[in-house]
């Protein structure tokens, strides 16, 4: 028998229920013709080389199989008539293949390895996903501490101040009259400088006047 290989594109939106449907019913069409499956590779959504049918992503799905060279053209009439596959192709991966249990054995000791790393993978997101959970709540309980510790500060400083005030008011009054006292004497200051200036004015011309008389003798 002849190993083939079957690459098929299905629709992204696709749910895993509807995908182990679709193998099951692939699966039938296999027995169907007397052909031997040996295993999927389901590589998950991946982005097309171009849109079809207004899809930019694809599921693709490998189907391996072992054929005489009857089942190929019932597989491909079935996916042909498939709404949900968008495009498929098989290819001739093996010639002969001497030993069918072999292969076999072999394809399902391939299958369990992919089996296993994607559990270790799966693991692997989990315990990421969580260690950065952890990470973030841990960043959020320091950042509310924070916060807590500076509203403290600020209130422990306005209570210090207000009982500051509130033990020594003669010394608040006295400041605050200081300062009163400071702008009386500096409105004063501006008030003089202010009434000055009219004074030399007015006495320049008398001056004048005084020349002129003598002038005048």
């Amino acid at each position: 028998m002849r190993e083939y290989e079957t690459t098929i594109i299905i629709q992204p939106e696709i749910s895993e229920e509807g995908v182990a449907e679709f193998c099951v019913k692939i699966d039938g069409i296999v027995e169907a013709a007397d052909g031997v499956r040996l295993m999927y590779d389901d590589q998950g959504r991946r982005r097309l080389a171009y849109e079809i049918q207004n899809f930019q992503k694809g599921r693709y799905v490998m189907l391996h199989f072992l054929d005489s060279g009857q089942l190929i053209p019932g597989l491909e009439r079935v996916l042909r008539l498939d709404d949900s596959v968008l495009r498929f192709l098989t290819v001739l991966v093996a010639e002969d293949v001497p030993d069918i249990e072999a292969r076999k054995a072999e394809a399902a000791e391939e299958v369990r390895i992919r089996e296993q790393k994607a559990a270790e993978r799966a693991a692997r997101e989990a315990e990421e996903a969580a260690a950065r959970a952890e990470r973030e709540a841990e960043a959020a309980v320091a950042a509310e501490a924070a916060a807590k510790a500076a509203a403290e500060a600020a209130e422990k400083a306005a209570a210090e101040a207000a009982a500051e005030a509130a033990a020594n008011p003669a010394e608040a009054e006295a400041t605050s009259g200081d300062e009163a006292g400071e702008a009386d004497d500096s409105d004063e200051s501006v008030a003089e400088a202010t009434s000055d200036q009219p004074k030399a004015t007015s006495e320049a011309p008398a001056a004048e006047d005084d020349d002129s008389a003598e002038k005048e003798s």
